[in-house]
């Protein structure tokens, strides 16, 4: 028999040319795929419940006897059948329902049900329960067997039903006992299960199983599991890594006078932690391969005068550099900033993004292939196919888990081959949490702008329920009476830009007659480029007290004057983004605050989650909350890349790992380096490709 290893779906029984395309979009391909794909969860269906002692809200299997069956009309017209065993009586309810089926639940026909027990209009209930007949007069005592294991169900998607699944990985377990997967974690480490029992147990766990621990994913079979995912993770990254070292880049070393002269025209001084910053992106940048640094630094932490420094020491060796944000205006706000920074050192810049059109494109794209342009700036109109560069020495990515892992790996991949890779800088002020960055980023360096610039304040954070709302007004009526400034965020569940305009136009109309003493102005996404520049201008000049926005507000905008943040429906936005919106205010020397404005109820998630914005102004606090709210692929931006879908391993919840899996992949770099390959195509085959950037 061929390894599982190398057996194709399509050499089971059942698999033809259609199925074995729906497999593959669940990344099943081989047979050992289907022993790695497991179930999300467990169905107990190795006992029979005694109908009287059925408790609401628990899955069971029952047997019994039908002693009526009827149509009855309501609301929506439900086949009724009342089932009974010698302990009590429930009622099947199908919403959905044949004549044939209605034929076949005739009274005296003895029936075993699978289903969710409910509280219904007639006691307890079994909506659309799973049953087949079953032979025999006395309950439990059909003759027919109970399942031997708990039942699993696998994670699908559409065509594929649960019992196919279950014939399929019931054929895998039976090539496992024949041919079993290779053990590829070291032989002289410790495990609690061997690896071909760790699957048989998951994929038909025994009826004693403990479900609350398989639940939460903290079995001993599953942390085998998850620790070799994590493990073949980790060294994909390594590996990927070495690939890029051993490309090349130009060495671009330190030249003091270019960045002595532009600190000299900066009104303030680098904190201590710009300077270490800096000083270890200037060693990355000297050396002949390709740098790939993280920058992580809080909201307001200074990332931006870094990131001037790293592109100063590319000019002077005589390289371009391009710099990319994820939206307009947080590009504008670079372009502005840099503009006012590099004008006076005679740095020639160029803009680029998607509505820059006609002659002026071509003049740009032409000055930017010359190299008369030494910093581009834009969106990712950058990586589009007709945007060349003469001499392209540094990429620098901010706010890069907007950016989907294609878009990044276009533009580094702009420089003329015989030029070596770009140096990539990357940063976000979406602090990675420590356990993701160990796993995302362990083929990244990292540096962390651990201190805020002096005079930054911290900015109190209130809950208030929208019946409050009248309140608020007069909060920002009398802040702004005092020569302040506001900020009102509106949000919307739709992505639709129409929407969110709609609903901010709608906003901004209430607020200007709520409030006839004050300027209004509103900044949506669907405004001309021109229009946004004007509103934003007059609201940092002081003309406007309130400015309503939808979240294009929520990065580089700077107004120190503003003191005051409304966000309405925070609940429906992801901590990250909140923290990043109010990290708009506290830019000045005035006390600052941000309402929260939720509709209730609020559910218990987005309970948690304003209440850790409420408690903490720590963006790393924040980022673990965050992490362990939505998953590693919200949090990352990669969910589209399937890159951080793990399909064991779950952060948070396998953290205490992260130590033993750094000390597993060193051992098997130095001492079994053969394992490496077969571990990371088992666990990542064609992910690997996404994680070039």
């Amino acid at each position: 028999m061929a390894g599982i290893a190398s057996t194709p779906v399509r050499e089971l029984r059942g698999v033809g040319p259609a199925l074995a395309a729906k497999l593959a979009e669940c990344g099943v391909y081989r047979v050992e795929d289907l022993l790695f794909h497991l179930p999300l969860r467990y169905q107990d269906r190795t006992r029979i419940t005694p109908i009287g002692a059925l408790r609401e809200g628990v899955d069971a299997v029952i047997e019994g006897e039908i002693r009526a069956a009827d149509v009855v009309f309501g609301r929506r017209r439900s086949l009724l059948a009342r089932l009974q065993d010698g302990s009590g009586t429930i009622t099947l309810r199908f919403f959905h329902f044949s004549a044939a089926q209605k034929s076949s639940l005739s009274p005296g026909t003895r029936l075993r049900c699978f289903g969710q027990v409910r509280r219904g209009g007639s006691g307890l209930e079994m909506y659309h329960p799973e049953y087949r007949q079953a032979p025999g007069r006395t309950a439990g005592a059909s003759g027919e067997p109970v399942e031997e294991a708990l039942t699993p169900i696998y994670p699908t998607t559409a065509g594929i039903g649960q019992n196919q699944w279950r014939k399929l990985c019931g054929q895998a377990l039976t090539h496992l006992r024949h041919s079993q997967p290779a053990d590829l974690l070291p032989p002289d480490h410790r495990y609690p299960y061997a690896l071909a029992e760790a699957i048989q147990y998951l994929h038909a766990p025994p009826p004693d199983a403990p479900l609350e621990l398989l639940r939460e994913g903290r079995h001993p079979a599953q942390l085998r599991l998850a620790l070799e995912e994590l493990v073949a993770h980790h060294l994909s990254l390594r590996q990927l890594r070495a690939l890029q070292q051993r490309e090349g880049a130009p060495a671009l070393p330190p030249r003091q006078e270019l960045l002595q002269a532009f600190l000299g025209t900066l009104a303030f001084s680098p904190t201590v932690a710009q300077q270490r910053v800096l000083g270890e992106i200037a060693a990355d940048l000297a050396q002949p391969f390709p740098m790939l640094r993280l920058v992580q630094g809080d909201v307001g932490s200074g990332k931006t005068l870094v990131a001037a420094g790293a592109a100063l020491q590319a000019i002077a060796n005589g390289h371009q550099v391009a710099i990319m944000a994820p939206t307009e205006i947080l590009a504008e706000q670079h372009w502005r900033t840099f503009s006012q920074w590099f004008t006076p050192l005679s740095i020639s810049m160029e803009w680029l993004s998607g509505r820059t059109k006609g002659r002026q494109r071509t003049a740009a794209l032409a000055r930017i292939a010359g190299g008369e342009a030494a910093l581009v700036i834009g969106t990712h109109a950058l990586f589009q196919a007709d945007v060349a560069f003469f001499r392209l020495g540094l990429v620098i990515v901010d706010e890069q888990h907007r950016f989907g892992v294609h878009q990044r790996l276009a533009l580094t991949e702009k420089a003329a081959p015989e030029a070596g890779r770009p140096h990539q800088l990357v940063m976000t002020a979406t602090p990675i949490p420590r356990t993701l960055s160990m796993v995302a980023y362990a083929d990244l360096d990292c540096s962390v702008i651990d201190e805020l610039p002096p005079g930054r304040q911290p900015v109190a954070t209130a809950l208030v329920d929208s019946s409050r709302r009248a309140e608020v007004v007069e909060r920002v009526a009398n802040a702004c009476a005092g020569g302040r400034q506001a900020y009102w965020v509106c949000t919307l569940i739709e992505e639709s830009d129409a929407l969110q305009a709609q609903a901010a136009e709608a906003t901004a109309e209430e607020l200007r007659q709520a409030l006839p003493q004050l300027q209004v102005g509103l900044v949506h996404g669907r405004l001309k480029p021109a229009e946004k520049d004007s509103v934003m201008a007059a609201f940092k000049a002081g003309e406007l007290a309130l400015l309503v926005a939808t979240t294009v507000i929520e990065v580089g905008v700077d107004v120190p004057n503003a003191s005051l943040m409304i966000i309405e429906n925070p609940e429906r936005l992801g901590l990250a983004q909140l923290h990043q919106l109010r990290g708009r205010v506290g830019r000045g020397s005035d006390a600052s605050h941000c309402v929260l404005l939720y509709q209730s109820p609020l559910s218990a998630s987005g309970r948690q989650r304003l209440g850790a914005l409420r408690e903490s102004s720590d963006g790393f606090y924040i980022a673990e909350k965050d992490l362990e709210l939505r998953g590693p692929g919200e949090v990352l931006g990669t969910r589209q890349t399937g890159l951080m879908e793990f399909r064991i391993a779950e952060l948070p919840a396998h953290n205490h790992l992260l130590d033993e899996v750094q000390a597993l992949a060193e051992l098997i770099g130095e001492h079994y380096p053969e394992l490496a390959e077969p571990l990371v195509q088992r666990w990542t085959g064609s992910a690997r490709q996404f994680a070039k950037v």
